[in-house]
């Protein structure tokens, strides 16, 4: 038991590692590319870490919505708006302070916190051995972990959905207000766009007759 409490502790030190490297890594990157791709490693390696201390079930959220949708989400808005970051204009004080800060509030609230894995942690004697004998009954769903997701933390579920949704619908309008295309298809004929025309302006010569490049 010793021995798989330590290789445990060995597994969190080296995630916990990972995430610090990612995280650095992420803050110095200038390129929104790479930042992307290192957001989504930083995403899938907190869901390994989330397994290790047995909340799978975040684990699952973790790596299909950070690691997964977001990515996603990000990759098609990095399409219109570019690659590389701006570089600041002014030096990041504030902000150092106030990460510094909330870092320290969050680690002194943190501190009370009961050992994590310890027996007599109150979810050990409380909260899981209720969803394991009563969700049955409460909820009529077999599977435990779904009840939880669907029943017990339902509004929290339905706020993660929601927040999922909200962002593909705005990475959505960012994609069809996009820039039109060097050539569009209108009735038949291609016409081609003129270097900075505005989708506006094409619909309103379309619409007018007026003078449009076609290629035949």
């Amino acid at each position: 038991m010793s021995e798989a409490i330590f290789m445990t502790e060995v597994v969190d030190i080296v995630l916990m590692v990972l995430l610090a490297v990612t995280g650095i890594a992420i803050i110095r990157q200038r390129n929104l590319f790479g930042a992307v791709m290192l957001a989504g490693i930083y995403s899938l390696v907190s869901a390994g870490l989330f397994t290790v201390m047995d909340a799978v079930d975040v684990a699952f959220t973790e790596a299909a919505v950070g690691a997964g949708i977001s990515t996603v989400l990000v990759l098609g808005t990095l399409a219109l708006v570019g690659h590389e970051e701006a570089k600041p204009k002014h030096t990041p004080i504030l902000p150092l302070f106030v990460v510094l800060v909330t870092g320290g509030v969050l680690a002194y609230g943190t501190s009370q916190l009961p050992p994590f894995g310890d027996a007599d942690n109150p979810i050990h004697h409380h909260v899981a051995p209720y969803y394991l004998e009563e969700s049955m009954e409460d909820t009529e769903i077999p599977n435990v972990v779904t009840s939880v997701l669907a029943s017990y933390r339902g509004y929290d579920t339905m706020g993660e959905t929601t927040v999922v949704f909200t962002a593909l619908v705005g990475v959505l309008l960012l994609l069809s207000r996009g820039p039109l295309p060097r050539r569009v298809l209108h009735e038949g004929r291609w016409i081609t766009v003129r270097p900075g025309e505005t989708r506006e302006e094409l619909e309103a010569e379309i619409k007018s007759g007026g003078p449009v490049g076609e290629d035949g």
